[in-house]
């Protein structure tokens, strides 16, 4: 579904431009605040790495970012999203495609927890209960003195994040097709 919804965003982007001027102050905030975004994501995502590389099938992890939401990998996900597709300049196509994103992440989410419900059927409800889908809450805060790594797993991590930095030149290029030989069908604010 993932694959699919990512074809049509190309699709999208390639014949949907920025309604605001290049160079104009919106269009650079809204750059700079996706390549911060991007950045946030892959190393949120990394972080996220540190307390479950390995133990995701076996163990209930509740520690770290997973004390403050059930799914921070999937939240730093869809704000590397948000970030990726704030390249290309269009505030509505971007918040389109990330309700897409969050949209599919909910139908992998819910499939997840009937699998965690099934494999920790005692302590899934218990840690489920007060600890949020995606949006953290820092009052929820533990973490042990401690951390087992697998610097494997962590630079996986690292590395899977790239796409997302990966849109900053691919907009960036399309942006140049778009003001020459291949111009916008529309362009949206």
């Amino acid at each position: 579904m993932l694959g699919f919804a990512s074809v049509i965003m190309l699709f999208a982007v390639l014949t949907v431009g920025s309604g605001w001027p290049e160079g104009s102050w919106i269009r650079r905030v809204t750059g700079d605040a996706g390549i911060l975004l991007i950045l946030t994501a892959i190393v949120g995502r990394a972080w996220c790495s540190l307390y479950i590389g390995g133990r995701k099938k076996s163990e209930l992890v509740q520690e770290g970012p997973y004390s403050l939401c059930r799914n921070p990998l999937y939240s730093f996900s869809i704000i590397g999203t948000f970030g990726a597709l704030a390249q290309t300049g269009s505030l509505l196509l971007t918040l389109a495609f990330t309700a897409v994103t969050v949209l599919i992440f909910m139908a992998v989410v819910r499939q997840e927890e009937v699998y965690l419900s099934r494999a920790f059927p005692e302590a899934y409800p218990i840690y489920a209960g007060p600890t949020p889908r995606f949006l953290p809450d820092p009052r929820l805060w533990r973490t042990s003195q401690e951390l087992t790594i697998r610097p494997g797993l962590f630079v996986r991590t690292l590395l899977d994040g790239l796409p997302f930095l990966a849109a900053w030149p691919l907009f960036e290029f399309i942006g140049r097709l778009h003001d020459g030989p291949l111009p916008p069908l529309m362009r949206l604010p």
